[in-house]
């Protein structure tokens, strides 16, 4: 399918790797010259020289306000104004009961799966409507709706996207900047895999048998009984990037394999 966007420019965070960098993948494939920024410069330039011709790397601190400005000022000069912007950044953020984690583990998990957003945004949705066309796509979670007793950080910070990205859609959908969710699920990615790492060191089991274990008894509604791949959710990404999704704002996509029970 021919997304319509050859010619466009976007900007992916998160993208030295997993979901972000799939859907960099996706988006070049398209036609579209692509800015990737992560935090790890030595990993987001390796991630550049798989992605190839028409890929930039610049590595950038989203919690770092001054970083994001200094992103912006090079993503501009290096692209222009991005017409897409996907925010893939995000970590798992502090774990454990409400009880064990301090004030410090909310706000380090804040300020990169919830604030991180609200920075890049700022910086680039008024390029997207000055030029009258835009698309942003936030990572959200399933754990936004379907929140985890010992991730709660994670889960509140990804209740607040799918907040701001329905407010968003309503203060720049007239401007023709689109802007939705995609909430994934257990994706295999660099992030589950040190969550399976640890499960598995704390049950002395395999790593295969620690994501069996945890798809049984943690996530029993994910009826495909498997981790989703990066590709299947980039996939969706990059259509709400595409000229295909030009009447969808607001949204949130769930590729979860039926995770969340409620409709």
């Amino acid at each position: 399918m021919d997304l319509g966007i050859a010619g466009r420019t976007a900007l992916v965070t998160g993208a030295d790797s997993g979901i972000g960098k799939e859907t960099a993948r996706l988006l070049l494939a398209e036609g579209v010259t692509v800015v990737i920024t992560d935090v790890d410069g030595d990993a987001l330039q390796q991630a550049a020289d798989e992605l190839g011709e028409g890929v930039t790397a610049i590595a950038a601190d989203l919690t770092d306000a001054a970083d994001v400005d200094r992103l912006k000022a090079e993503v501009v000069a290096a692209i222009g104004d991005p017409a897409i912007l996907v925010n893939a950044a995000g970590i798992t953020g502090a774990q454990g009961l409400f009880h064990e984690i301090d004030e410090q583990g909310w706000r380090d998990t804040l300020e990169i799966d919830f604030f991180a957003a609200v920075r890049v945004v700022r910086a680039f949705v008024d390029g997207m409507r000055s030029a009258g066309w835009g698309r942003v796509v936030l990572l959200a979670s399933e754990d936004a709706v379907q929140p985890y007793v010992d991730e709660l950080p994670y889960c509140a910070a990804k209740a607040a996207v799918l907040s701001l990205v329905k407010g968003l859609s309503k203060t720049y959908g007239s401007d023709g900047v689109l802007v939705n969710a995609v909430s994934p699920a257990f994706i295999a990615s660099p992030m589950t895999d040190k969550m399976m790492e640890k499960r598995a060191d704390e049950k002395g089991t395999s790593f295969d048998e620690a994501v069996e274990s945890f798809l049984e008894e943690e996530r029993p509604g994910m009826e495909l009984g498997r981790r989703g791949e990066v590709a299947e959710v980039a996939a969706v990404i990059a259509f709400l990037c595409s000229e295909r999704a030009s009447f969808v704002n607001g949204s949130n996509y769930r590729v979860d394999s039926g995770s969340v029970s409620t409709i």
